[in-house]
């Protein structure tokens, strides 16, 4: 299927032209061949006028002279020839051209005056015939057909030459044509490309809303993208403030209930019950904070970023190496410093932060980030050199809220936001061996055509 909008109306458009030519071409070829007929009819009707008034009859007898005005009636290799026949049909006289011609003529004389029609030869050939009955005598009787001829032959090598040139003509005017129409379309199409410009400017933040100086069979449309564009963009505020005074709200009876906790604890006989309640209440701190992050980190609907990676790994590594300053984590880069992420920068930061921070808290001293750019995607990795995870147990890894190491406190949270973050950017989380030992964490992000 053509996905491109002004190849298909360029092809459309041929198409036309082409059936258009094509019912053009044997009407122009008829319309030259009848105006070809009637000018050579024209041209022997005018021999016939010569032959008129250079015969004459004496004492009942035609007399034609030798030499004839027409140069071509005496010349044996010409192609008009002429003929006088008399009211029985019977050939009086022929033209020098005529001397090796064969041809069984017989006049008509029906009364019709004169007649152009064709007849062949005794080889076959075909002439054009033109047959005027005259009477030379003024009333005495003496009827005669005068009749000149000319070979098909000539009207058929015109024909054929206007043919070849029609063709010609034909094929580079509508090489013209489509010229000219491929130009209008790409100036039309210029309105199309101002609204994609815009919609670009909007996916990478530069603008909020699409202008109104587009056509008027575009307004519709950029009225109808400017009104989604806000009502997306009052949705997301009112998620964002939604989940953000939700949480302020439980703040205070959070507050409560720990206070109690710390109470009872003071009594020997309610440890456990204070142990449950302060994970439950961990537990409840947790998730309020999960979907906060989760709020203010989702992709918005038509915004596209692209974040530089190198400065953001820079800058979460010198982080963690400070955390983790016993392990002296050996870090490797293994993409192009220009290399870009189709991600908002603060979303960026929460993936890569929570990711290097499981591969620096389970590695053994090695730490790969990777990064390459594939036909229609973008691929980033994580990798360590740590025990990395069972086979069987990876699908579980990648579940919202699972954990592999158990022996560390938490609720997979950092994880979840990880994955909700690739989410909403259509991305996918794979989790395979690492060729440092561990595991590998790979993501990969859809990217604009």
């Amino acid at each position: 299927m053509i996905r491109s909008l002004r190849i298909r109306l360029m092809l459309g458009a041929a198409a036309l032209a082409v059936l258009f030519m094509l019912a053009l071409l044997p009407a122009l070829q008829r319309a030259f061949g009848i105006a070809l007929e009637n000018t050579i009819e024209q041209r022997l009707a005018a021999d016939v006028a010569t032959l008129v008034s250079a015969a004459r009859v004496e004492k009942g007898r035609l007399v034609m002279p030798e030499h004839l005005p027409v140069e071509e009636f005496n010349l044996p290799e010409a192609k008009v020839l002429g003929y006088i026949y008399d009211q029985n049909g019977d050939l009086l006289w022929r033209s020098t051209s005529a001397a090796d011609e064969s041809i069984n003529y017989t006049p008509r004389y029906d009364g019709r005056g004169n007649e152009f029609h064709t007849t062949r030869d005794a080889k076959g050939e075909e002439f054009f015939v033109f047959d005027v009955e005259i009477d030379l005598l003024r009333g005495k009787q003496a009827a005669y057909s005068i009749v000149t001829m000319q070979s098909v032959s000539e009207f058929e090598s015109l024909l054929k030459g206007f043919r070849e040139q029609l063709y010609l003509w034909l094929g580079g005017a509508l090489l013209v044509l489509l010229g000219l129409l491929w130009l209008g379309l790409t100036w039309g199409f210029r309105a199309m490309r101002g609204l994609s410009s815009e919609l670009d400017q909007i996916e990478s933040g530069e603008r909020e809303s699409l202008s109104e100086e587009h056509p008027r069979e575009l307004l519709r449309l950029t009225h109808s993208l400017n009104r989604l564009l806000r009502s997306e963009h009052k949705q997301r505020e009112r998620y964002r403030h939604s989940l953000g005074d939700l949480a302020h709200s439980l703040k205070t009876p959070l507050a409560v209930l720990q206070g109690v906790g710390d109470q009872l604890a003071e009594e020997p006989g309610n440890r456990e019950q204070v142990r449950v309640l302060q994970g439950q209440i961990e537990r409840m701190s947790q998730q309020i904070g999960y979907q906060l992050q989760r709020a203010s980190l989702r992709k918005s609907g038509l915004v596209r970023h692209r974040e530089q990676l190198a400065p953001l790994v820079e800058t979460l590594c010198d982080a963690l190496d400070k955390v983790y300053r016993d392990k002296r984590v050996s870090l490797q880069r293994d993409f192009s410093p220009s290399f870009s992420v189709p991600v908002e920068r603060g979303a960026l930061l929460e993936l890569l932060g929570n990711l290097l921070e499981n591969a620096y808290r389970l590695c053994l001293g090695r730490v790969r980030v990777g990064a390459r750019l594939g036909p229609g995607y973008s691929e980033l990795w994580v990798e360590d050199d740590g025990p990395g995870v069972p086979a069987e147990q990876r699908a579980r890894i990648i579940r919202r809220g699972e954990r592999a190491d158990t022996q560390h406190p938490g609720q997979g949270i950092g994880l979840a936001v990880a994955l909700d973050i690739i989410e909403s950017y259509d991305g996918e989380l794979s989790l395979d061996d690492s060729e440092l030992g561990g595991a590998c964490f790979r993501i990969r992000f859809a990217t604009a055509e």
